[in-house]
């Protein structure tokens, strides 16, 4: 069965550090998250939904997920698409924006859903 460790181990180095640092980045940020895998990659579930996942491929990492509205100045110099942030090693997405980036998740995923009617 794969896993995020599993995952991990078989990336190059260097992307396998630049998403373990990432993954460390998120769990800061929402430590009531819920690490899982899904869709091939790793993933973190906030209040029992989905919220975020990270991955690699042959020429760059990502951050996969919706991200929220006003982050186009901060992530302007990554390539993204409706639900990716591309980013490689070199050049990480600043962790105050992962930061900002995982609470605004969480803060939809309070609206949507509220923690009471969670896990219904």
């Amino acid at each position: 069965m794969q896993n995020t460790e599993n995952y991990l181990t078989a990336l190059p180095a260097e992307q396998a550090k630049a998403l373990q640092k990432l993954r460390k980045q998120i769990l800061a940020a929402a430590p009531k998250c819920e690490e899982y895998f899904s869709y091939g990659m790793p993933g973190f579930k906030y209040n029992g939904h989905p919220m975020l996942y990270i991955g690699a491929a042959k020429h760059h990492c990502a951050l996969y997920g919706t991200v929220p509205k006003g982050f186009e100045e901060a992530l302007k110099d990554f390539k993204r698409s409706k639900g990716a942030v591309q980013f490689t090693p070199k050049k990480p997405i600043p962790a105050a924006v992962v930061k900002a980036i995982v609470k605004e998740k969480m803060e939809e995923i309070g609206m949507r859903w509220p923690e009471d009617h969670a896990r219904i």
